[in-house]
């Protein structure tokens, strides 16, 4: 190994290692879903300070379903955090300990009514990493039965069918503004040969 690869390696290894100092962790609010984290910290700069954690107690999980026609699935729904509706692909959440395939395909019966055969991992994605660490995993499912939907209590859905391409085209122009979803449709795009 030369000189500039030794230092480039050092270098890329120093920016690695966490920066940040853990002082002190104070749970804010807690549900089934969620918890709020007040962090006292030292930041990179040597500066003390106060960063907000939400810490996921699921993972997140997507399914983007493919038929031999080339069609996919969307779903909508008004989005009360965002106070507006959403087109997204199949997602929901899938305990942290269990098998998210599982999981990927209780929601697709769920929300869609599909079954698939055929289930790809298609990416893990980190959906806002500066505030929060959750993990969402989207999976391409092909082979598909369709069955029927089996919304939960609070869900108010509208499910749309429609070809792949103008997903992707939802995406390139805004209309879809999730990040897994706009994440996995270009994933799947890339795989699918779009």
């Amino acid at each position: 190994m030369g000189c500039l690869e030794f230092w480039t390696a050092f270098f890329f290894a120093a920016m690695t290692q966490n920066p940040w100092k853990t002082l002190q962790k104070e749970s804010i609010f807690e549900n089934p879903w969620i918890r709020l984290e007040k962090h006292q910290i030292i930041n990179p700069a040597g500066n003390p300070g106060i960063y907000g954690k939400v810490h996921f107690k699921n993972k997140a999980m997507a399914i983007i379903p493919i038929d031999k026609e080339g069609n996919t699935w969307l779903v909508g729904q008004y989005r009360y955090t965002l106070d507006e509706y959403s087109w997204e692909i199949p997602m929901g959440g899938g305990p942290i300990d269990q098998d998210l395939l599982d999981s990927a395909k209780r929601e697709l019966k769920e929300e869609t009514g599909l079954i698939a055969k055929k289930w790809t991992e298609l990416l893990r994605i980190h959906t806002s990493n500066s505030v929060t660490d959750e993990e969402g995993l989207v999976f391409l499912a092909e082979d598909l039965t369709q069955g029927e939907t089996e919304f939960e209590e609070t869900e108010v859905l509208q499910i749309k069918k429609l070809p792949f391409k103008e997903a992707l085209a939802m995406v390139m122009s805004g209309e879809i503004t999730d990040s897994i979803s706009i994440a996995g449709i270009l994933k799947a795009a890339r795989i699918l040969g779009y």
